[in-house]
């Protein structure tokens, strides 16, 4: 592995910054809604990350390229290293990545882990990769659904756009509370279970 590469691996090591660069990869798809699950299961040992988008999709043969470092659909670069390093760390954890697209349809992006696995990365900052999307694509509605073990947390935007009536999900105070709320929500989530 080249220097580039190892400082990509260390820089892209926590789960929440590869669900930000999928949840990229769905905005210049033209995805209006993003949808991202996090399962957590004791029982199983495993954490599922999926994120699906309502984008333009990929052809098969692009879905079946989407892993090699080698390919990308991008013009201003002639890598693609985001799927590729979520699925070595998926895989050096125990688990699987997968990608399934369909053209004008969308693409779903299904990565499994070994919760409790040595080498699985830490889970980083979801709640605040969540709301940097929001906050930064106030025209896409996402949905953030956390589940731990037999409970769930569900974060919607078209909800709290409702409840928020016109206040803008990208000033810097509805941001910081929104993010506190849903990491809250999550924490209590673990602690109830």
């Amino acid at each position: 592995m080249g220097g580039d590469e190892h400082a990509l691996t260390t820089v892209v090591n926590d789960l929440s910054l590869h669900i930000l660069d999928i949840v990229q990869n769905a905005i210049s798809a033209g995805a209006g809604l993003i949808t991202i699950t996090i399962t957590e299961n004791d029982a199983d040992d495993r954490l599922v990350i999926i994120i699906a988008d309502d984008g333009c999709g990929m052809t098969p043969e692009q879905s079946a390229r989407a892993v090699d470092p080698y390919f990308t659909s991008r013009r201003t670069r002639k890598v693609g290293l985001g799927l590729p390093l979520f699925k070595q760390s998926a895989e050096q954890s125990g688990g699987t990545l997968s990608v399934v697209s369909d053209l004008g349809r969308g693409t779903t992006v299904t990565a499994t882990f070994g919760l409790h696995h040595i080498d699985r990365p830490a889970s980083g900052d979801t709640a605040g990769a969540v709301m940097i999307s929001v906050a930064a694509n106030p025209h896409i509605d996402f949905v953030y659904t956390h589940r731990y073990n037999h409970r769930q947390y569900t974060f919607d935007t078209r909800e709290v756009k409702a409840i928020l009536d016109g206040l803008p999900l990208y000033d810097p105070q509805t941001v910081l509370w929104l993010t506190e709320m849903i990491r809250e929500n999550v924490i209590d989530l673990k602690h109830e279970s």
